[in-house]
């Protein structure tokens, strides 16, 4: 399945996910996609057993998130937070949103960290941040529609899905692989952190209330009408 657009129209401009959108790609054409990207890479992605070592290395929690492992790596992640992320900015506001969005790669890097303590394999990505995105999306419109191109017997097929379907269905497929890796892959073995998806959706669900805006609700009284 792969995710078009939602049905949900955003009641104002998206300026920090246009933003968050844009500083990735910057940072990949200016120091990933040349002869340099690997200096990048082992300077800035977080390297889980670093973080034990080196207390500078924390700071590559923060920094990882704005990095990728290649085009198609920044183009997946930077449509699903083009998709999903501006109507969660519009219920939180610009600057909640950065920091919600942060705090959800943090708690993404930390949860990877956690369950591959000695792994020397650099960690890009904002995945996880953006997985914290999804969660969000999830708890506050659960019952919007994704528009979806599903692919069957090599034919384009579209459908409009609830998002607590199409988001359930994302999050159970990030969980199983989290499992099957951990139970089945060699140690030390490079791939996706498919822990970190978990970890950062996790945190969205959970903190996605605590970011929201509280818009005024206006009432309305029998004299505040008056005849034409």
């Amino acid at each position: 399945m792969f995710p078009l657009r939602d049905t949900v129209q955003a009641r104002s401009l998206p300026l920090m996910n246009w933003t968050l959108i844009a500083v990735n790609v910057l940072v990949f054409f200016m120091f990933l996609s040349g002869p340099h990207a690997e200096f990048w890479i082992e300077r800035y992605a977080l390297i889980p057993a670093q973080l034990f070592v080196n207390p500078t290395a924390w700071l590559t929690i923060f920094t990882s998130m704005f990095l990728h492992g290649g085009l198609f790596h920044l183009l997946g992640n930077m449509w699903a937070l083009y998709i999903f992320g501006d109507n969660v900015e519009d219920r939180m506001g610009p600057v909640r949103f950065l920091i919600f969005y942060l705090l959800c790669g943090a708690a993404a890097a930390l949860v990877h960290v956690l369950m591959n303590p000695g792994s020397m394999i650099p960690t890009v990505g904002a995945s996880g941040a953006i997985s914290g995105v999804m969660g969000a999306y999830l708890v506050l419109f659960p019952f919007a529609r994704v528009i979806t191109l599903v692919p069957l017997f090599f034919f384009p097929y579209f459908f409009e899905i609830p998002a607590i379907f199409f988001i359930g269905v994302w999050f159970a497929g990030q969980l199983v692989s989290a499992f099957m890796t951990s139970a089945l892959a060699p140690p030390d073995v490079g791939g996706v952190a498919w822990w970190a998806h978990v970890g950062g959706f996790v945190a969205g669900m959970v903190l996605a209330r605590l970011f929201i805006v509280r818009r005024p609700v206006r009432h309305f009284y029998a004299d505040e009408y008056y005849p034409w």
